[in-house]
């Protein structure tokens, strides 16, 4: 990923040069100058991209395109059924015209289950019995999405933790900490939120870059705010540590 975005920030520097040159220089001094002295000094003198049509991979462009269509479609369905896309899901499923769609999607199913924060996904050929089987669906032009209304009590909790570690985040950039700072978080909100912190106590630490996860009032000098999540009313604390 980091070698792609330098590519592609190379690349814009010198696409930029005839229009923004103090701009792209700046860039261009930064990315390359300084990591390659046998560079050419200037972007200016640097030699203009050509586009290198042979790289180009035509069906992954289709799928990705693809990916994007039923991943608009599931955050449809989440929004008609009132389901934040924070809250996982235990599956989507999905209905597209043609096998070479399916075979697309299944063989970007991670990027798409990140999407749409599911863990797993189900192909169907008639999507017309879901609207009464307990899910809610989403559909366009031949595809159709649909999930499901129920949850289950574990991803239930799986949502709340990631509600917790939004708040948090956002806790921290309130409270002016820097991006690598590690913090000590406190929290308090009755027995449901002390289960749920306990049961993900890893997965809010490494989120948030707490050191400890404490049950308690806050003391003296923690950032605190007040929010109720799902119904139930929690209280956090950030502290920066030293």
């Amino acid at each position: 990923a980091y070698t792609t975005l330098y590519q592609c920030l190379v690349t814009l520097s010198k696409l930029l040069a005839p229009f923004t040159p103090f701009l792209s220089e700046e860039l261009y001094q930064n990315l390359v100058c300084s990591v390659f002295p046998e560079a050419p000094d200037s972007v200016h003198l640097a030699d203009f991209p050509v586009a290198e049509r042979d790289r180009i991979d035509e069906q992954l462009s289709a799928d990705t395109r693809l990916v994007m269509k039923v991943s608009s479609l599931g955050r449809a369905a989440r929004s008609k059924a009132g389901i934040k896309v924070r809250q996982p899901l235990a599956k989507v499923i999905i209905n597209v015209p043609s096998r070479t769609e399916r075979e697309g999607l299944i063989k970007l199913e991670n990027q798409l289950r990140e999407e749409l924060n599911v863990k797993g996904l189900e192909f169907v050929d008639d999507a017309a019995r879901l609207g009464k089987e307990g899910y809610v669906i989403s559909s366009e032009g031949g595809y159709t999405v649909a999930v499901p209304i129920e949850i289950s009590p574990e991803l239930q909790a799986e949502g709340m933790a990631r509600e917790i570690v939004h708040r948090l985040q956002t806790m921290r950039r309130s409270a002016g900490f820097d991006i690598a700072d590690y913090i000590s978080t406190y929290y308090q909100g009755g027995a449901y939120i002390k289960r749920v912190a306990e049961d993900f106590a890893d997965y809010i630490k490494q989120e948030t870059l707490s050191r400890q996860l404490v049950e308690g009032v806050p003391g003296e000098g923690v950032f605190t705010e007040s929010h109720k999540l799902a119904g139930y009313d929690i209280l956090l604390g950030v502290k920066r540590l030293e």
